[in-house]
């Protein structure tokens, strides 16, 4: 039996601390997961090796960090974990300083955000993520594993009522609706969205809306706002658990205005060239996932308030991959 070890052997946690804490990152200390191997097996060259596993600060990327931590800790890893890093600089900036060894990525952040690109690759997520892998690669000595069919992108919503109403299944539904209907050409919108060039200024161009009333919100209100009325149309993640909670419809990029954001487990290519088999646990659970799973996941956290970890391991459990 492997233990999940959220802060690993005491000796070694300390010397993490020590170097992490002037960083200003912290090792995580919470009670540990019990992992046993299930299908994902354990693995000779991979048994008592030490590896740590960080994450984003927000719910989807957390799960994910706990998901690699059990893959990891059933293919007889040492885990250590520091999920929960605050902000997206900082966790990236983690990894290329070697304070961790594994995070989850998105091709579209790693597109704009790191390599300073302004537009989204055209030609869909295969496309996206090849461009993205192959510069991260070059400027930065960081290998993208596979990818995954998750995909937490920009869209729109609605409630599900309204849509129904109106008939409105796709952002092309809308941007005609809008047309005959100026009195409902208003967007709740985060501040950031509505200025990024990926954001609403390139739905603007592919779908054509005209004079759109926008409000600007904080990304964690929006949901809560469409659903209460206040606007008719707001901007989603497409993962995101209070679509379920809040029983909202998100409408198809029909167009494809906004970059592509399959996540993937990305690692400095210095550190999977000496344990190269780490790649086929963390593929299987990338594999193995897809937005409407994690629109689940994440609603039992942030709308019925369970620990993200747990939802992790009991989605491990479920897929098989532990025990």
């Amino acid at each position: 039996m492997n233990v999940l070890k959220k802060a690993g052997a005491l000796v070694g946690a300390a010397l993490l601390a020590g170097t992490l804490s002037a960083c200003g990152l912290d090792v995580n200390t919470s009670i540990p997961f019990k992992i046993e191997p299930g299908s994902i097996r354990p693995i000779s060259s991979l048994e008592g090796q030490r590896v740590v596993v960080g994450s984003k600060d927000f719910t989807e990327n957390i799960i994910l960090g706990y998901m690699a931590e059990m893959a990891l800790s059933a293919a007889g890893m040492d885990v250590v974990d520091l999920t929960d890093i605050k902000g997206s600089n900082s966790s990236r900036q983690a990894l290329l300083n070697g304070q961790t060894d594994v995070t989850w990525e998105y091709t579209g952040t790693g597109w704009i955000n790191y390599q300073g690109n302004e537009l989204p690759v055209p030609g869909g997520e295969k496309a996206q993520y090849e461009a993205t892998k192959k510069a991260d690669a070059e400027k930065y000595g960081v290998t993208w594993l596979n990818y995954s069919p998750l995909n937490d992108q920009y869209a729109f919503a609605t409630t599900e009522a309204y849509a129904a109403k109106n008939n409105l299944k796709s952002t092309s539904d809308l941007a005609k609706f809008l047309t005959t209907h100026p009195d409902q050409n208003r967007f709740c919108l985060e501040t950031e969205f509505t200025s990024r060039q990926d954001g609403f200024p390139a739905a603007v161009k592919a779908y054509g809306f005209k004079n759109p009333k926008i409000e600007n919100f904080g990304i964690g209100t929006i949901y809560s706002a469409v659903a209460n009325g206040t606007c008719p149309v707001g901007e989603v993640f497409t993962t995101d658990g209070r679509i379920s909670g809040l029983n909202l419809r998100v409408l198809e990029d029909d167009k494809k205005a906004f970059p592509q954001y399959n996540a993937a487990a990305t690692l400095r290519t210095e550190f999977l060239n000496q344990h190269p088999e780490i790649r086929g646990p963390l593929e299987t659970v990338a594999a193995a996932l897809d937005n409407k799973q994690m629109v689940e996941l994440c609603k039992k956290v942030d709308v019925d308030g369970k620990d993200a970890g747990t939802v992790a391991h009991d989605w491990m459990l479920e897929k098989g991959f532990i025990k």
